[in-house]
């Protein structure tokens, strides 16, 4: 599970053993994590998080979009 980028507190990250499904992160923070496509960006699953603060975890994807981006397809090469 590499971790791409900590951000206010969120870890953002991918699962290793995902490689065929579309690009998307994983975004944890205390007991919560969601799932969010890349592109475009929108939330895929939830589990835990209430609805503003999941609109602000999507602002910080859709902010970091093309580092997440890069970062996906590097790891999936």
């Amino acid at each position: 599970m590499p971790t791409v980028l900590r951000l206010e507190g969120y870890r953002f990250y991918f699962f290793s053993h995902e490689p065929n499904e579309p690009p998307h992160v994983h975004v944890d923070r205390g007991g919560a994590s969601l799932k969010a496509w890349l592109e475009p960006v929108e939330l895929a699953r939830n589990r835990g998080f209430r609805p503003p603060e999941i609109n602000a975890i999507l602002r910080l994807v859709a902010d970091h979009r093309t580092a997440l981006l890069e970062a996906w397809h590097e790891h999936f090469r």
